[in-house]
């Protein structure tokens, strides 16, 4: 099965973050939750993101989510696929030039690469979506037009795959979303 680095961080999003490691590890891949700055059995807070009729998502604290493996660590080139989930990690964590490298290296390899939600601000830094075709966050939507890519505007049930990327507005598409990634490995 596939050897998967999961980027994440302080106040990613619950369920984008836990549910695919989760099932993931539940169709027998190996999956590496990493964080800058932080090791192997430390934690990164989540925060759960609600649709609950409002202009946008509502925000509640979510659980701590413990690493499994050290970021000073790992190999990019050692893995066979990538998981960037949403929440406000990806704002802060684009700024890390480690971490857009190692994003790059995904998309130089041809490795499959899956990102939700506010993921897609991580693959703008990283410069990756130029002529690519990306869902994300409605509010994430001026990051992939503005980095040369075309947004996919689809409900936030469904998901959109372009070549090795598959991307997904919000964790309610985690179906789709993880059946297409998975198709990839």
């Amino acid at each position: 099965m596939a050897k998967i680095l999961m980027i994440t961080g302080d106040f990613t999003e619950d369920y984008e973050t836990m549910v695919p490691f989760q099932t993931l590890l539940a169709c027998d891949h190996s999956v590496d939750a990493v964080c800058p700055g932080k090791a192997a059995g430390d934690t990164v807070k989540t925060a759960i993101h609600d649709f609950e009729g409002d202009q946008t998502y509502s925000e509640k604290p979510g659980h701590n989510f413990a690493l499994n493996a050290d970021f000073a660590a790992i190999k990019a080139e050692t893995y066979d696929a990538l998981v960037i989930p949403g929440g406000r990690a990806p704002e802060y964590l684009r700024l890390n030039p480690e971490v857009l490298a190692m994003v790059r290296h995904f998309f130089e390899a041809g490795k499959p690469v899956a990102a939700i939600c506010h993921g897609a601000q991580l693959l703008a830094a990283a410069g990756v979506l130029k002529g690519r075709t990306c869902s994300a966050y409605p509010a994430c939507s001026y990051e992939v037009t503005a980095s040369g890519g075309t947004y996919a505007e689809i409900t936030v049930t469904e998901a959109v795959t372009d070549g090795n990327l598959v991307t997904a507005p919000a964790w309610p598409a985690h179906p789709a979303w993880l059946k297409q990634f998975m198709a990839l490995l």
